[in-house]
């Protein structure tokens, strides 16, 4: 059922979250062994309970619902594609879009500082923080990253993956990215970017409403679009939240569980702590009970697991096993041109960046991003682009939401995007039409 649009229920769910993960937190610290297994298959019902929550789910729909009546109706209205996405500019509460404009305020942190930063183009260490306090400024900016990987930690590329390395675990991952906002803004520019949003976002809404109100039954037009537009701006920012909850459970949850392999490894049940990855969470489960584990079930896995990098998933793959191949039709584009999914308005050109790898991510301002897919860990680079393009992706993925939040023209679901383009080509990405040129 529809809820109100009233702001305070965004903000009850996310105290909600807070409140579960600190408990969990707080709890989850004095349990090892068997007791710690117990415990999680607890905890894990919580995490399905406030995923579950109806609250959240309604909130959910509400800003994503207000997305596809905007679209609609003002394409049917007044001709407006994708009005959406300019509507949605800079709304507030998007936990996704704020990490990357605080990694902007790390950099005004750090800029000041020369030594800091020479230091940090040679850091390639883990341990870099222990070490910044040696230079003038160090103290600073060691605090500053600290704060920023106490709020966003958790994130890391291919996040839902529990094994997967932590920012808190290699920090390392966002000094390219740090030095990159160093070198290519200004001090204050979060703050001026999300205001600036928020302003073309104002200024479009007064736009749309003074065209509707010209058309026939105008008023009742405008006055139900200006509902929808107040609605979207309420909601569309929390759709962010419950990844960012699932990730921070997933953090506490792996932390505990190295805890535990750890304990197995000082006991010589396990060679290194990773091993416990190639198990199930019940044979791990046995493993702390027993004492014992099963070395050669470790190294197939490990084996299988190297194997897989090799292969190529398929883009659709049915539940029958069936791999389904198709292509896109359309005759609307230029000859030549590389066709996808129009998920954030407007057009631009520039060059080119191919980054499989964040953490080899070299970018100048007005660059535009192209890659395979993007995940809520990919944010801080969107700050330094002014367009996306990537193979995998659709209208409600993360990539696509951030590319809107910032007005980055963008397209998804390019078939075979980073081998068509080459990297530091000139491109043209039509994130309306849903195209993107290779110019010459």
């Amino acid at each position: 059922a529809p809820i109100e649009t009233d702001p305070a229920i965004v903000t009850e769910l996310v105290e909600r979250s807070r409140a579960s993960i600190a408990a969990l937190r707080r709890d989850i610290r004095a349990r090892t062994g068997p007791a710690l297994f117990d415990f999680l298959l607890e905890a894990f019902q919580e995490h399905k309970r406030v995923l579950g929550d109806p609250l959240s789910m309604q909130a959910i729909m509400a800003g994503m619902e207000a997305t596809w009546w905007l679209n609609d109706r003002l394409r049917e209205w007044l001709g407006e594609k994708n009005a959406a996405d300019t509507l949605t500019l800079s709304a507030s509460g998007n936990i996704t879009s704020e990490m990357g404009l605080a990694l902007l305020d790390v950099a005004d942190v750090i800029r000041p500082h020369p030594e800091v930063v020479a230091f940090l183009q040679g850091a390639e260490d883990d341990g870099f923080l222990d070490e910044l306090p040696r230079f003038a400024g160090g103290t600073e900016a060691r605090r500053a990253i600290e704060a920023y990987l106490d709020r966003y930690g958790m994130r890391c590329v291919g996040e839902i993956d529990i094994t997967r390395p932590r920012w808190r675990e290699r920090p390392a991952t966002l000094v390219p990215v740090i030095l990159d906002n160093v070198r290519n803004f200004e001090p204050g520019a979060a703050e001026r970017r999300f205001e600036q949003g928020r302003q073309v976002a104002r200024e479009k809404a007064q736009e749309v409403l003074e065209r509707l109100r010209a058309l026939p039954d105008g008023e009742r037009k405008a006055a139900e679009t200006e509902r929808m537009i107040d609605r979207v701006r309420t909601f569309i920012g929390y759709r962010e939240y419950p990844k960012y909850d699932i990730v921070s459970r997933y953090f506490v949850y792996k932390q505990a569980l190295l805890e535990e392999a750890g304990r197995l490894v000082r006991a010589g049940v396990l060679a290194e702590e990773e091993d416990v990855f190639y198990l199930t969470f019940q044979e791990f489960h046995d493993v702390a009970r027993t004492g014992r584990v099963d070395d050669e079930l470790i190294r197939r896995r490990r084996d299988a697991f190297r194997s897989y990098h090799a292969l190529t998933p398929p883009r659709v793959l049915t539940s029958d096993g069936e791999a389904v191949t198709g292509a896109y039709r359309r005759d609307d584009v230029p000859a030549g041109a590389l066709v996808g999914l129009p998920v954030s308005a407007g057009t631009v050109e520039g060059r080119a960046r191919v980054i499989l790898d964040m953490t080899r991510a070299d970018l100048e301002a007005g660059d535009i991003l192209v890659t395979v897919h993007t995940d809520p860990s990919w944010t801080p680079l969107f700050v330094a682009v002014s367009g996306l393009v990537t193979e995998v992706g659709g209208l409600m993925t993360h990539g696509a939401v951030i590319a809107r939040e910032y007005g980055l023209p963008a397209v998804v679901g390019v078939v075979d995007a980073t081998r068509l383009i080459r990297d530091g080509q000139r491109i043209r990405v039509h994130g309306t039409g849903g195209y993107v040129e290779i110019l010459p």
